[in-house]
């Protein structure tokens, strides 16, 4: 009879503490504003020499936030966030550069992104050819 009542105690008490947020105050509370005005947009950018991320170690690593202004480690920011809102936060979506003459030796140049753009979670690889053709792609999102 001890263990009948205690666990009633128990799943009234568990019932209250979850079911309790959903009523009266809380539920009038759902209007409020939100907290920030602006999607979270934060990425971490790596540069490694190799074939694959997974076999590589990063040289490099540079964080990059967007919103609601250009930040981070990264060395231009500002023309990062730029560039990156152009495509729409697509990576594929850069383009070589017109005009850029790069040499066909192999020495591959890997670029991870992982983080958050505009509230959604993104993962980012791609391996150059060499360290030429990596800065023939956009202007400034992967010179880091």
């Amino acid at each position: 009879m001890r263990n009948t009542a205690r666990w009633a105690a128990t799943l009234g008490l568990t019932a209250t503490a979850v079911c309790g947020p959903l009523t009266g105050s809380a539920l009038a509370g759902q209007d409020a504003a939100p907290a920030s005005l602006y999607a979270p947009s934060a990425l971490v950018l790596t540069l490694a020499h190799g074939e694959t991320a997974t076999m590589t170690t990063p040289v490099r690593a540079v964080t990059l936030s967007c919103s609601p202004t250009a930040s981070g480690t990264h060395p231009d920011a500002m023309s990062a966030c730029v560039e990156l809102r152009g495509v729409g936060g697509d990576f594929d979506a850069l383009r070589a550069r017109d005009g850029v003459l790069c040499t066909k030796q192999y020495d591959p140049v890997i670029v991870t992104v992982d983080g958050v753009w505009q509230g959604k979670r993104v993962s980012y690889e791609r391996t150059f050819s060499n360290e030429c053709v990596k800065g023939s792609y956009g202007t400034s999102l992967f010179a880091f």
